[in-house]
């Protein structure tokens, strides 16, 4: 498996199983801050919410490899999901698609 914002579309468009994964910003923002307070580093929610959007919005308006959506992909919004949650989906859907190759 592998990950980053270009990866289904640019890495690999031809990959047979892609997902795009996604949260609302807020609850991005509130993950990112609870993993940089517990590692020590000061930072507030209100700043964590402005650098994702800041990244998103040049990540969506770069010329090479632009955050986009591919056509083909499963789009998995983690907003409400625990990691367990997450780490299943992911797997039922790996799953269908090895059932429907057999």
């Amino acid at each position: 498996m592998c990950e980053g914002r270009d990866q289904g579309t640019v890495v690999f468009p031809d990959a047979p199983v892609k997902f795009f994964i996604t949260a609302d910003v807020r609850t991005r923002a509130e993950r990112r801050y609870r993993d940089l307070v517990e590692r020590g580093i000061n930072t507030t929610l209100n700043r964590q919410i402005a650098e994702l959007n800041e990244r998103d919005k040049r990540d969506s308006e770069r010329e090479d490899g632009p955050l986009r959506e591919p056509p083909d992909a499963i789009h998995i919004d983690t907003t409400h999901l625990t990691p367990d949650e997450v780490l299943n989906r992911l797997e039922k859907e790996i799953r269908k698609w090895l059932t429907a190759r057999i």
